[in-house]
């Protein structure tokens, strides 16, 4: 092994891929804060799963940056191998080459880490964004007349996935993304999801806190109480019992039972609604500052 040849060439191609990601990242950096503010920002809104298409365009520039310092890597060591880069090299003694090859190889992990996390992570954001935008799309289908879907709702204790307001209540709707296989079901006990194929559980509490915000938010705002009526849709899952009376757990394709799940007591008058549907539509507007995801 000619580890003179090896380094050189591999410092060279370490050190020019470097610079490569500084730029590409600075690049896409600067195009994010250019292009971050809509030229009809006060009159485009959230569509359904937006902070998470957000996050999915952010992780895919990231991946394709890791990409292109990988084969730009790659095809500077070739031609840095070819052309005799050893020469950087040449009289040094082997233990401190041994050593550039023990740190070259330590950032190659590190590089292959952060790339393998990047793909991984993107692919799991993307498909909390499809179960979201399938809970949306049906959730605008069954909104008819007065009643009216926003999507990304910011609250102070976290942002509420979609809320339906109309004259028969406001129903705030939370999606809890799970893999499901063939046959796969998922239960309401107590304060918990329990999923059938893998033993795994959901604390609801920390699913619904932003609808339990919201409703304090929204009776302030009104000036007297008003009931936030928590759903929590599960794509892809069939729902087996719940048993509470403050929850309705539905899929993507039962979500139209929410219509049935009201009460007189719930109902707004006309300028409640008015009220409730502008504030929301200010707090839902593109340019809008909204709390991420963690």
């Amino acid at each position: 092994m000619d580890i003179e040849a090896i380094s050189g060439a591999a410092t060279v191609a370490l050190a020019s891929t470097i610079v490569f990601l500084l730029i590409a990242k600075s690049w896409s950096a600067l195009s994010r804060t250019v292009s971050s503010t809509s030229s009809f920002a006060d009159s485009i809104m959230h569509e359904a799963a937006q902070r998470f298409r957000d996050e999915l365009d952010r992780l895919s520039i990231s991946q394709s940056i890791y990409l292109s310092g990988a084969l730009v890597f790659f095809v500077l060591f070739a031609a840095a191998y070819v052309l005799k880069a050893q020469e950087l090299f040449a009289g040094y003694p082997r233990w401190q080459l041994w050593l550039q090859i023990s740190f070259l190889s330590l950032a190659a992990i590190l590089a292959a880490w952060r790339l393998g996390r990047t793909v991984l992570t993107r692919r799991e954001v993307r498909f909390v964004r499809d179960a979201n935008i399938a809970v949306g799309h049906q959730l605008q289908q069954i909104s008819t007349g007065a009643n009216r879907v926003f999507h990304d709702v910011a609250t102070t204790a976290g942002v509420v996935d979609h809320v339906l307001v109309g004259q028969s209540g406001i129903y705030a709707v939370n999606v809890v993304a799970r893999r499901a296989r063939k046959n796969s079901h998922v239960v309401l006990r107590g304060n918990e999801l329990h999923f059938s194929n893998n033993d795994d559980t959901v604390a609801i509490v920390d699913v619904t806190a932003g609808a339990a915000r919201l409703e304090k938010e929204i009776s302030q705002l009104l000036g007297h109480n008003i009931r936030v009526r928590s759903v929590i849709a599960v794509p892809g899952w069939d729902i087996g019992e719940q048993a509470s009376e403050h929850h309705l757990l539905v899929n993507e394709r039962t979500i139209a039972m929410l219509r049935g799940w009201k009460d007189k007591s719930d109902y707004l008058m006309n300028e409640d609604v008015d009220a409730l549907q502008a504030e929301l539509t200010s707090r839902c507007r593109h340019g809008a500052t909204r709390q991420q995801t963690p």
